[in-house]
């Protein structure tokens, strides 16, 4: 036997044993090296979640928009609902103090006067009836004293419409609710861009939640308490209607047209309301769930929703590039480069605006 090619037959195995033991131990470090190597905005996304405040949502104690059966309070199931808004209670206070009183004026003395002409110009009464066709002076009453009364719920009437079409300011937190058949989407613009699907509970799942059944939903409409906020509407497939009664809010969601309206809720709670537009088989099943909470709640549940900001994270991010190409211009501009200077300047003028 050659003990050359004996040798160089054990060399080789003795390398290849080698070489398969590194790899092997290679692959856990090429592993690591992969997890290191992690998408950043994924990291960014994540760490975001961890340092996200902890938020728990209201419980049915805090219901406070509702309708109420006859069963429960017989006089307040004939009228308008609570009101948690200045426009609800300006309305609430037009009906209560203005129409409801010149309404019940006019009714007892309509009721008044037939009363009085069915018993004293009666048959028995008058033998012969009267032929008079003419009165000036009550005929001049009964024009003048209409046309007052009618400037008078004008005035109130004109304001109020006035009120509930006010522009919404610039900073005004904007809010699209996308009406699908037959769910609702509620898209955060101003925070991230994220939508809230929210769907209907099932009857057993709402009386376990302590809510009502064919309003509660699964995800509600989060929103800050005393904040003007810009609703706009959209209907992703027919016309449906946004409306909350006790928010005194309705707005009609168009295909191919953004509508949009200002609310600004007075009081934490819990409101419901529903589609108000006959749209297709299951229109009665499209409930509204809106939850207002103070604005460091509402910004820690921002912060809960996959690819939520608050603002001031959106404002601060984008100020960031504009800060470092402040910072950078001005290092050029200490090596005395005059074109520099400029772009310092105008960079330190972008993070100001920024």
């Amino acid at each position: 036997m050659n003990f050359g090619a004996f040798a160089r037959k054990k060399l080789n195995f003795l390398a290849l044993f080698v070489l398969a033991a590194l790899s092997l131990g290679a692959l856990p470090y090429g592993a690591m090296a992969q997890e290191g190597a992690a998408d950043p905005d994924a990291v960014a996304v994540e760490e975001s979640a961890a340092e996200a405040p902890a938020f728990d949502y209201y419980g049915p104690e805090m219901i406070k928009g509702q309708p109420v059966g006859a069963e429960e309070d017989f006089v307040e199931s004939m009228t308008f609902q609570p009101q948690f808004t200045d426009n609800g209670d300006y309305a609430l206070w037009m009906h209560d103090a203005i129409l409801m009183p010149i309404i019940t004026v006019i009714s007892l003395f309509v009721l008044g006067l037939l009363l009085w002409v069915v018993v004293r110009y009666n048959k028995r009464s008058n033998k012969v009836a009267s032929r008079t066709s003419h009165n000036t002076l009550i005929e001049v009453i009964w024009t003048v004293i209409p046309v007052l009364i009618l400037v008078v719920i004008a005035v109130p009437s004109i304001t109020l419409l006035a009120r509930q079409y006010q522009s919404p300011p610039e900073d005004a937190l904007t809010i699209k609710a996308n009406g699908y058949q037959w769910y609702w989407g509620y898209e955060y613009v101003d925070n991230g861009g994220f939508e809230v699907v929210s769907n209907m509970l099932s009857e057993e799942a709402a009386l376990d939640a302590g809510e009502p059944h064919q309003l509660a939903v699964d995800n509600r409409m989060v929103v800050p308490v005393g904040v003007p906020i810009r609703i706009q509407t959209f209907g992703a497939d027919v016309i449906h209607s946004f409306g909350i009664p006790s928010l005194w809010f309705k707005l009609d969601a168009v295909p191919g047209r953004i509508n949009e309206k200002m609310l600004t809720i007075t009081e934490p709670g819990i409101y419901y309301g529903q589609c108000m537009e006959l749209c297709g088989a299951r229109h009665g099943y499209m409930p509204i769930a809106i939850e207002a909470r103070p604005l460091d709640e509402f910004n820690a549940w921002v912060q809960s929703q996959p690819g939520g900001m608050t603002r001031a994270q959106i404002e601060a991010q984008n100020a960031a590039p504009a800060v470092q190409d402040a910072e950078s211009a001005e290092d050029a501009a200490e090596a005395g480069d005059t074109e520099a200077v400029e772009e310092a300047e105008a960079a330190e003028a972008a993070a100001e605006a920024a």
